[in-house]
Order: structure tokens, then C-alpha cells, then sequence
């Protein structure tokens, strides 16, 4: 069930789609609220379906819109980053303090030993499944295998393709913070 002020965010998707990729998960309400201020301090409205008249009405509040719209999600993918590598200096230094990161260690291989569960069940016994039960099981190792990918991309970085995003971002957000 979507809340008002998701609901209102939603309207507000085609004046910049990027909106669509925030208004999931446990912090919808969080971004939505922000997109709906933004909205409304861009359009000097009072209220979100005042905006989006305004919005639909003005090309000048659009680019207004999208421009903030932009920054707001440069900030996110920087505070992402920037998290990222906090995480990583904190497995550093427990190494460096002689510690190893045991519940990272347990994580990586209960997620392998779940993959290597599912291609088991799945190689010896999907003849003798049924076909939703081997569709459950293929999305369970799917889920296994993307938690291993994200494993190995925060122990060893990012792709050329992610990295080359990462250092736009950082520029871009630079020249909008007037540097």
C-alpha cells in the first residue's frame, strides 16, 4: 500500500523519471517527501497537485525541477560511496588490529553454500520436481549468486564502467557545490 506522500511522488515521475528508483523499499516515504519539497519550492506552490499543474504548465519549473532532481540523486550515489568506503576502511583497520571479519566471512560462505545447494538440488533432482518448485529454487540460487557478486565487488572495487560513473559523479557534484 502506497502513503500520500508516495502517491504524490508518483505524479511527479514524469517530470523526472529517476524519481521511479527511490520510491521503493523501507526509505520511500524519506525521498518522496524530499522529491514533493522540491517540487514545491521550485513552483512556489503550497500544495504537490499545485506543483504538478505548475510542472505541466511551465518549462522553465521543469528544468528547475529536473536540475534539483539531478543534484539530490548525485548526492545519494556520493553518500553511497561514500559509505562503501567506510566499510572498507573498517575491514582494514580490524585487519590491521590483528581481528578478522568473521561475520563477513560467514556471510560469504553461507551465500556460497546456499548457490552450491540450489545447483545441487537442481542438477539431481529437477526431474523429479515440479516446475515451481525448480522456478523457486533458480530464483533462490539467482539471489545466492548476486550476493556473492556484491561481495566481490566491495572487496574488489568497483568495474572500469562503475568507476567511471562514480568519478562523473564526483565531478558533477563538485561544479554544482560551486567548485
Amino acid at each position: 500500500m502506497t502513503t500520500p506522500i508516495v502517491s504524490a511522488a508518483l505524479g511527479l515521475i514524469e517530470f523526472a523519471p529517476i524519481i521511479a528508483k527511490w520510491l521503493s523499499g523501507n526509505k520511500a516515504e524519506k525521498f518522496a517527501a524530499k522529491v514533493v519539497d522540491i517540487a514545491k519550492i521550485v513552483t512556489k506552490s503550497s500544495s504537490v497537485d499545485e506543483a504538478i499543474r505548475a510542472l505541466g504548465g511551465n518549462c522553465r519549473f521543469v528544468s528547475d525541477f529536473q536540475k534539483e532532481i539531478i543534484q539530490l540523486d548525485a548526492e545519494l550515489e556520493i553518500s553511497l560511496l561514500e559509505d562503501r568506503q567506510n566499510a572498507r576502511n573498517r575491514d582494514i583497520e580490524f585487519l590491521r588490529a590483528g581481528y578478522a571479519n568473521r561475520r563477513a566471512d560467514l556471510m560469504v560462505l553461507s551465500a556460497a553454500l546456499g548457490l552450491v545447494m540450489c545447483l545441487f538440488s537442481l542438477a539431481f533432482y529437477s526431474d523429479v520436481l515440479p516446475g515451481e518448485a525448480v522456478g523457486i529454487i533458480s530464483t533462490i540460487a539467482g539471489i545466492f549468486g548476486s550476493c556473492l557478486k556484491d561481495a566481490y565487488s566491495f572487496e574488489f572495487g568497483s568495474s572500469r564502467g562503475s568507476k567511471a560513473k562514480d568519478s562523473t559523479v564526483a565531478s558533477v557534484l563538485e561544479k554544482l557545490r560551486g567548485g
